[in-house]
């Protein structure tokens, strides 16, 4: 299909090698794309008669901008102009790779529905392709493909060998898609169906709908994990919705939460799902129900890490320090630099300090830990711990893990960064408040502390208020906080109140 220099640039073995992609820019010099590298081919650019030419050799392009070679797993996107006229095309080199299923066969066997998450190009199609063919042709189970874009099995009327005896059925126009799944279970009695990249409201209803009349649904969608899922009002449905409740005086008390908080709305309609962090390293969430009631309490969930090693599946339990995202961007605040701190003598019988860690990387902790010297452990919960260690940005995140601790009386200590200078340093402060009922704070502590509640007012406006248009209440706050929290809410055009007596003091947020 390409021009015949980029056929000659390609044709060693060497330059198919692990080959992603052939990028045609009008202007420019063609690029092909490895996964670590991006190599020119030749030195001439890519001109009107190269794009023509190959737009002769293809088929028609579909409503989503692409099209395929017949019986091949190849994509090719077109980029237009504002006349519509091609100016670029990225050629994508579809593969059939076996053994990813090997990571998830245990959870096709259970018969449930599953989502598959993950980043664009990690091998949530690749996943699908091979879990199409394992379920129709080792399960014998009869699987219907919805194949929007022709990515799963191939351009043309016959499908690619790729998904074994599983039947597919393609869509004219990707707004079309929900029509299409229902009138798969209406018309051809699947046992399980397929589809890639669920997106919109209507195909989350259909998702739903097929679910509830006992078909077994395998599917991807839009987000990198669960918690992105939770907070996308058009696709939260996929993992039982969310709602506002207001709890009695009683019951807030039991649960040691603010009276509006936010629950599950309804029974996933996946039960189980999958997030991809690599192509050899995923994530499996065995009881979604359960992962997102935990989040929205604000508790790290559990899931089960699973790793691809050398066609082996390594699985191993995971703690919430292993499963922490990355640390957010945030503004650096220049903070008076505090003294250092001598770390106390330990005894040897001393019981080794507990600390549950929020946004930090393990390893990096672990590091911080053997530099320190310090008998120190990560704990699995705010009950088991004896202090609170985190990244700016994180706490604000989990304001019930905060009250519980501020009720248990936990130490908590916000750091910038995960340096290990600022580790070893915090672990040492740490250790030396460990026994003591009260401290005067630090100029620097009570500096974190502001960045924290600015946070978390943030996140309560940018996450909740205005996407789901629903008050949001802070936790309490001195006054001087609060005006600060205020004046942020004001910038978003937003009102606010203060509620509560005393210490209890609160800001509530909302809606326009």
């Amino acid at each position: 299909m390409l021009p015949a220099r980029l056929q000659r640039a390609l044709a060693p073995v060497s330059a198919r090698d692990q080959l992603l992609e052939v990028v045609l820019d009008l202007g420019r010099v063609p690029e092909a794309r490895y996964p670590s590298r991006v190599e020119s081919l030749g030195e001439q650019a890519v001109s009107r008669d190269d794009l023509a030419a190959v737009l002769a050799r293809l088929g028609s392009f579909g409503g989503d901008n692409r099209a395929g070679i017949e019986r091949t797993l190849h994509r090719i996107s077109a980029i237009r102009n504002r006349t519509g006229e091609v100016v670029g095309l990225t050629c994508r080199v579809g593969r059939a790779v076996y053994g990813t299923v090997a990571m998830v066969r245990d959870l096709l066997d259970s018969g449930s529905s599953l989502l598959l998450m993950g980043r664009p190009g990690v091998g949530k199609t690749t996943a699908l392709r091979e879990i199409a063919r394992v379920l129709a042709d080792d399960l014998e189970r009869r699987v219907v493909v919805i194949d929007t874009s022709n990515e799963i099995a191939g351009d043309g009327d016959i499908p690619h060998p790729a998904i074994g005896r599983a039947r597919r059925m393609q869509v004219a126009r990707p707004d079309l898609q929900h029509r299409v799944m229902i009138e798969a279970v209406e018309n051809h009695m699947p046992e399980v169906i397929v589809i890639d990249e669920i997106g919109t409201e209507e195909e989350a209803r259909a998702a739903r709908t097929i679910a509830e009349r006992g078909v077994q649904l395998v599917a991807t969608a839009h987000g990198n994990e669960l918690a992105n899922l939770i907070k996308n009002p058009t696709l939260s449905d996929l993992v039982g919705g969310i709602q506002s409740v207001t709890l009695g005086d009683e019951e807030a008390r039991r649960r040691r939460t603010q009276k509006t908080v936010l629950e599950r709305a309804a029974e996933p309609t996946f039960p189980m799902a999958v997030e991809m962090h690599s192509r050899h390293r995923w994530l499996v969430h065995r009881d979604v129900a359960t992962t997102v009631d935990l989040l929205l309490r604000g508790q790290s969930p559990r899931p089960q890490i699973r790793e691809l090693d050398g066609g082996a599946v390594r699985v191993r339990e995971s703690t919430p320090a292993a499963i922490s995202p990355p640390t957010r961007p945030v503004a650096p605040v220049p903070l008076p630099a505090p003294a250092p701190v001598a770390a106390p003598p330990v005894a040897a019988g001393d019981a080794p300090l507990r600390v549950i860690a929020l946004g930090l990387s393990p390893a990096v902790l672990e590091e911080a830990v053997r530099a320190s010297g310090l008998p120190v452990e990560v704990a699995a919960t705010v009950e088991e711990a004896d202090a609170v260690l985190s990244l700016r940005g994180y706490l604000g995140r989990e304001p019930d893990l905060r009250r519980r601790a501020q009720h248990l009386g936990l130490p908590i200590l916000v750091i910038k960064s995960e340096a290990p200078h600022q580790l070893e340093r915090a672990l040492q402060r740490l250790q030396g408040r460990r026994g003591r009922s009260e401290e005067t704070p630090r100029p620097d502590s009570q500096l974190d502390d502001v960045h924290a509640a600015m946070e978390e007012c943030r996140l309560a406006v940018e996450q909740v208020v205005l996407p789901q248009g629903r008050p949001v209440e802070l936790l309490p706050r001195s006054e001087r906080v609060r005006q600060m929290q205020a004046e942020l809410v004001g910038r978003y055009r937003l009102r606010s109140a203060v509620f509560g007596r005393g210490l209890q003091q609160r800001l509530r947020v909302f809606p326009a």
